[in-house]
């Protein structure tokens, strides 16, 4: 198994142990708990795609809002922990997304420089040629 499938595999492990914890508490608390721990996913997918360095402010937000929403339900402040973290999430998804669409950007115009350098090798060879 590679650290991917294995870091994956521990990622739902602890939401599935944070759900389940969550489901022995009150009605009121399993939805913050869950949302908490969904927001805590999405952050940390986030940074595995590359947002402290691509996407630095939405990464902040989203960690900053997820600390709130921890502090919000240590003091059973249901609601507001839910609101947070469902903040947090969306936060986490933009910094992914933007990290994401950096790489690709940057993929591209990697690809786009070696076409640029390959067409000028063929250019050269041809008037050789010639």
């Amino acid at each position: 198994m590679n650290m991917k499938s294995m870091n994956l595999l521990l990622r739902v492990g602890a939401a599935a142990a944070v759900l389940s914890l969550a489901a022995c508490a009150s009605p009121e608390k399993t939805p913050a708990t869950a949302a908490v721990a969904v927001s805590h996913n999405a952050v940390d997918n986030a940074v595995s795609a590359g947002a402290p360095e691509l996407a630095p402010e939405e990464i902040s937000a989203a960690r900053s809002k997820m600390m709130q929403a921890n502090q919000a339900l240590a003091a059973k402040d249901y609601k507001r922990a839910r609101e947070l973290a469902v903040q947090a999430q969306a936060d986490a998804k933009l910094a992914q997304a933007k990290a994401s669409s950096a790489k690709a950007t940057a993929a591209s115009n990697a690809l786009n420089e070696d076409l640029r350098v390959l067409r000028q090798e063929v250019d050269r060879a041809n008037s050789d040629q010639q």
